[in-house]
């Protein structure tokens, strides 16, 4: 049984992430399946699906190191984690963003603080790692951001506790999801619809046309076992040709990390589902 939560709040993400499915989740609810036994979720981003489901089984993984270690902080950690993010919105302003996003050693503690604590100060919320696998957001025009959130970060560390959570790639999902019992949700670094809409990656592993392709042959792979499986991915032309043998739904959404304000506003993108 999880742990009481706080009365204040519910579990929902306590990171912002391009991307990120919270406005999305109404839209969504016709179409997850009615009950699941184990949740596997492989491009982990923000979790707005999982601290929506909670469910008792979850394996939860992504390809990015610095983002894995922070779920597991808060998980295991998460009282000694408010206190070096209290020590953090306490000290922020814009020179010491830049000292904080030039570090990047210290335990696994004091790394995730810095990522919550940089997460929450830069521009947009946006991840971006150059090929180093340095973070290289600016800070962002916050007159005072909200760092530290303890009734939150208490809460998503109960939703979280019996998750395993691992730095993984998404087709390793493969070894684990067997049957009808099981229920995969992956939301993949979106295929470019245009050819200045090519942010593809939030880490220094771009993902490419031919990941999209190996994505599809998983998803297929899993569908062919009995397994539930979702995806959420842009409205495009290869996105629709690759998951044609599959439901796809449409969903109204908004664009919000385009540096154009006149190019943010309502788009579609497409849900998939294998049943």
């Amino acid at each position: 049984m999880l742990p009481s939560l706080s009365p204040k709040i519910s579990p929902r993400p306590f990171l912002k992430w391009a991307g990120g499915k919270t406005q999305l989740l109404e839209q969504y609810q016709p179409y997850f399946p009615a009950s699941l036994e184990t949740y596997y979720e492989p491009f982990l981003g923000g979790g707005a699906v999982f601290f929506n489901w909670q469910p008792k089984q979850a394996f939860l993984s992504d390809i990015n190191g610095e983002l894995i270690n922070t779920y597991c902080c808060v998980r295991d950690e998460v009282e000694a984690l408010i206190m070096l993010l209290q020590e953090h919105q306490l000290k922020h302003n814009k020179d010491y963003y830049y000292e904080m996003r030039a570090g990047g050693c210290g335990s696994n503690l004091e790394r995730a603080a810095r990522f919550i604590y940089l997460n929450k100060t830069c521009f947009n919320g946006l991840y971006r790692e150059n090929s180093k696998g340095q973070f290289n957001v600016p800070v962002g025009r916050y007159k005072n951001p909200s760092i530290c959130n303890p009734d939150l970060l208490r809460s998503a560390s109960a939703a979280l506790k019996f998750a395993q959570i691992e730095v993984k790639s998404f087709d390793a999902v493969l070894e684990l999801a067997r049957d009808s019992r099981d229920f995969v949700y992956f939301d993949p670094p979106y295929h470019p619809i245009s050819n200045t809409s090519n942010f593809t990656s939030y880490s220094r592993f771009s993902f490419s046309e031919n990941d999209q392709i190996r994505l599809k042959d998983t998803f297929a792979i899993l569908a062919n076992r009995g397994v539930k499986v979702m995806l959420s991915n842009s409205d495009c032309f290869l996105i629709r040709e690759l998951y044609q043998d599959f439901k796809i739904h449409v969903i109204s959404a908004s664009r919000s990390i385009n540096s154009n304000t006149k190019k943010r506003g309502k788009i579609t993108e497409l849900l998939i589902t294998s049943y």
